[in-house]
């Protein structure tokens, strides 16, 4: 029963190879950079996350999530859209990518879809580009040894967009519980634009592969801490892209500790920092705990955000020894940020499909 009439709504489509493609004349470090600018000048709207998680047929850990998000600066009409990202632990066992999904962007004046496209890609470029940032203002001058923690996709796009904008890099080890999936990973990692000056070597533990990094990205799904303090040579970043790789006595001894969102951070009980809050070893940036919750003793502060580093409103790493950690939620945010300049491409060069609602 066709009970209401209206006009043609009209949206654009674009694929996993439009993005790609479209995503050639984007700039996404610096988009990311300005959304973390916005974000912590209060330019933004960032929910908190949908979250929904099951156990597959096989057993495998599966969840949902949607995370929307709006950027409201810039003396523009806003940025708006939302990201679903779906993924299942056994997806690469069955020769697909572990995680998947739509970005959404919105038409801020009528609320009706503007685009759809393939999220996978954008998810994790903006995610290394959180990384590319953090090397660029919290590691040690001219870094050129850089430690891979699981040889997924997320590991390959880090590389790709490391290797373009670390220049003095020279040393890429890698790890993976997969021995296979490691040496793949280097092979491909080795014919990379950039990659002609740098060593890609596979390491045998993940210890060995941290040991003399000066870089050190874990992009794993492990449930459970094993980078103790004592891996970490003096004056390493560390960007904990995964869940749980650092053990809570590495996020104590840090020297600095980052997040890109603290609310986010704070509020998810499935993160270490999170689970750190809860129990009271770990404390917001204005030095509280969680409400409700008693600080133990050596509990440690959140020192600020990236944002706030990039504004100038904290000023990063301290000292040259000190252990550096960057531990991002991922904000929905860059994801619409970085969205939006690939409509804005993919409009200009008639990429994708343009559908009807």
């Amino acid at each position: 029963m066709d009970f209401e009439h209206y006009p043609d709504s009209h949206f654009r489509y674009l694929t996993r190879a439009d993005v790609i493609e479209a995503a050639r004349d984007v700039d996404i470090v610096e988009a990311v950079a300005q959304a973390l600018r916005l974000h912590a000048a209060g330019q933004t709207v960032l929910p908190e996350e949908a979250y929904l998680g099951w156990t597959t047929p096989q057993g495998d850990s599966a969840r949902l999530l949607a995370m929307p998000g709006a950027l409201t600066g810039e003396g523009r009409p806003p940025v708006v859209g939302m990201k679903t990202i779906n993924a299942s632990i056994g997806n690469p066992e069955r020769g697909m990518p572990r995680a998947q999904g739509f970005t959404l962007l919105l038409d801020p004046e009528t609320a009706r879809p503007l685009a759809l496209m393939e999220a996978a890609y954008i998810s994790a470029m903006r995610t290394a580009a959180v990384t590319a940032l953090a090397v660029r203002y919290l590691a040690v001058e001219r870094p050129q040894r850089l430690a891979l923690l699981g040889c997924g996709a997320l590991a390959q796009a880090h590389a790709a967009l490391l290797l373009r904008t670390v220049p003095t890099l020279r040393r890429i080890t890698l790890y993976d519980v997969a021995p296979d999936r490691a040496k793949s990973a280097a092979h491909r990692i080795a014919s990379l634009p950039g990659a002609a000056d740098v060593e890609t070597v596979v390491a045998d533990g993940p210890r060995e592969a941290v040991r003399e990094a000066e870089v050190v990205v874990p992009v794993t799904t492990v449930t459970r801490g094993y980078i103790e303090p004592d891996w970490l040579r003096p004056g390493t970043l560390v960007c904990h892209v995964s869940l749980d790789d650092l053990t809570e006595e590495a996020v104590l001894a840090a020297g600095t500790v980052l997040v890109d969102d603290w609310s986010l951070v704070r509020d998810d009980p499935r993160r270490l920092l999170g689970r750190m809050h809860r129990a009271g070893t770990l404390l917001g940036p204005d030095g509280t705990p969680r409400e409700g919750v008693t600080a133990r003793p050596g509990a440690r502060r959140v020192d600020g955000t990236l944002g706030d580093v990039l504004t100038g409103g904290h000023p990063g790493r301290r000292d040259p020894d000190e252990v550096v950690i960057s531990n991002p939620f991922g904000m929905s945010v860059l994801d619409v940020a970085v969205a939006d300049r690939i409509h804005a491409h993919a409009e200009a060069a008639g990429l994708g499909a343009r559908l009807t609602l």
